[in-house]
C-alpha cells in the first residue's frame, strides 16, 4: 500500500531542495555512517533514503543496488509520518507494507527501522533506515543508535548548507570589494593625469599597482567557492596581463608559476613584489625604445618552501655589482613590506645584464603534484 503523502508535502518538497542533496555523488561521510547503523543493528541493509516527489533516492546504501525506487516501493514514505522512529518487525505482516514489492520474492525485505532526518523546520525529508531479509526486532540500544546516527545524517547536511551559503557570501563580498577597488583605481588614473611632480607621480603609481592587484586578486577569489585560497596559475595570469596592459610594445614576458594553492593573503603580496619589479624595470631598464624580457617564475624548492625569481635583461648597472638608482624609493619600501609579510628573504642584484630579484618563502599550500614543481608556462 502506497503511504499518503505528508499533511505538508509540498513545504516538505522545498524544504529537501534547499539543501541541494538529490542526485549529488557518494561521500564518505554518509557512506560511513549507513555502514556503521547496519554493523550496531546487526542487518545487511541500511540506507540515507531521501523522500522526492515521485521517488526515493538514497544518498548512501549498504547491501541494496538501486539508487533510488519508486514511491510505491518505499517502506519510509510510511515512516516519516511517523514522526518517530518507526518499525515494523515483520514486514509481510503489516497491512501497510504486505504487499510492498520490496517484500516480494524469497530475497524479500521482511524487517524494517527507520529514524526520520528532521530538518531544522521540524519536516522529515527521509530516514535513516535498517532493513533484514527475516523477521527482527531492535532493542532499544539499538534504536536509540539509530536515532543518534539520524542526528549525525542531518547535521552533515546543515554543514553542506552553511559552507555552501559562506560560499556564497564570500563571492558577493569579494565582487562588492572587486568593484569598489576598481573605483578608486579609475578615482586614481584621473588624478595622476593633473600631476607632473614625479616623486608624486611614483607614489600615485604604486598606489595604482596595488589597487589593480587586489582588485583581481578579489575577482580570483569569487571563483573559489568561499576558500581563503587562491590558485596562484590562474592569479598569475590575471596579474600579468594587468602588466602586460601598460607595458611598452618594446618588452616582452616570460612566466613560469608552480601549481601552489596558497593562502589569498600571500597571493596579494606575491602580486605586489612582482608589480612593483615590472613597473621598475619599465622605468629604467629598457630605455628609448630598447627591446627586452622581464622574467617572473614561482617555483617549489622543497616540500613547504617557495621562490620567486624577477629578472629584466635590460641596462642594469653601469658595471657589475654597481647599483643605480633603480633600487630605492617608494617601490623598494613595498617590496621590503611584502616580503616581511611573507615571512621570507630577499636578494636583490643589478648587473652589467640587468635585474634579479630572489624571495623565498614558505607556509604556501599544495595540491596534486605540486611538490614536484609543475609548472604552467605562459610567454608574451
Amino acid at each position: 500500500m502506497r503511504a499518503d503523502l505528508h499533511p505538508m508535502n509540498a513545504e516538505r518538497l522545498r524544504t529537501l531542495q534547499d539543501y541541494d542533496i538529490l542526485d549529488t555523488e557518494a561521500e564518505d561521510d554518509f557512506n560511513e555512517i549507513v555502514e556503521l547503523a547496519s554493523q550496531i543493528c546487526g542487518t545487511p541493509i541500511s540506507l540515507i533514503s531521501l523522500l522526492d516527489e515521485d521517488r526515493q533516492w538514497f544518498k548512501a546504501k549498504v547491501g541494496f543496488d538501486k539508487p533510488e525506487t519508486s514511491l510505491e516501493e518505499s517502506i519510509c514514505s510510511h515512516a516519516i509520518l511517523n514522526g518517530d522512529l518507526f518499525e515494523i518487525s515483520d514486514l509481510k505482516a503489516d497491512p501497510r507494507t504486505a504487499d510492498n514489492p520490496l517484500t516480494m520474492g524469497d530475497d524479500g525485505v521482511r524487517f524494517y527501522a527507520g529514524a526520520p532526518l528532521i530538518a531544522a523546520n521540524g519536516l522529515p525529508m527521509g530516514t535513516l533506515c535498517v532493513l533484514d531479509r527475516k523477521p527482527l526486532e531492535l532493542t532499544d540500544m539499538q534504536r536509540t543508535a539509530l536515532k543518534v546516527l539520524s542526528r549525525q545524517v542531518m547535521k552533515q547536511l546543515e554543514l553542506r548548507v552553511a559552507l555552501r551559503n559562506q560560499a556564497i557570501l564570500q563571492s558577493e563580498a569579494d565582487h562588492r570589494v572587486k568593484n569598489s577597488l576598481q573605483s578608486m583605481s579609475a578615482i586614481v588614473r584621473v588624478y595622476t593625469r593633473t600631476i607632473t611632480d614625479p616623486t608624486a607621480l611614483e607614489a600615485l603609481g604604486a598606489i595604482q599597482r596595488r589597487i589593480d592587484a587586489m582588485a583581481e586578486l578579489h575577482l580570483e577569489l569569487q571563483g573559489s567557492d568561499g576558500r581563503d585560497t587562491i590558485d596562484t596559475g590562474t592569479y598569475r595570469e590575471r596579474v600579468m596581463h594587468l602588466l602586460q596592459e601598460t607595458a611598452p610594445e618594446n618588452i616582452s614576458f616570460r612566466t613560469e608559476f608552480a601549481d601552489i594553492v596558497m593562502r589569498s593573503d600571500q597571493a596579494a603580496n606575491l602580486a605586489m613584489i612582482i608589480s612593483e619589479f615590472v613597473a621598475n624595470s619599465i622605468k629604467h631598464a629598457f630605455p628609448d625604445g630598447m627591446p627586452g624580457e622581464i622574467s617572473v617564475a614561482l617555483t617549489v624548492s622543497k616540500p613547504g618552501t617557495y621562490r620567486l625569481e624577477c629578472t629584466d635583461n635590460g641596462i642594469g648597472g653601469e658595471s657589475e655589482g654597481t647599483p643605480t638608482g633603480r633600487n630605492d624609493g617608494i617601490g623598494l619600501s613595498l617590496v621590503n613590506a611584502a616580503v616581511s609579510s611573507l615571512g621570507g628573504n630577499s636578494d636583490a642584484s643589478l648587473t652589467g645584464d640587468g635585474s634579479r630579484l630572489v624571495i623565498d618563502f614558505g607556509d604556501a599550500r599544495q595540491t596534486g603534484n605540486q611538490s614536484e614543481g609543475t609548472a604552467r608556462r605562459n610567454e608574451g
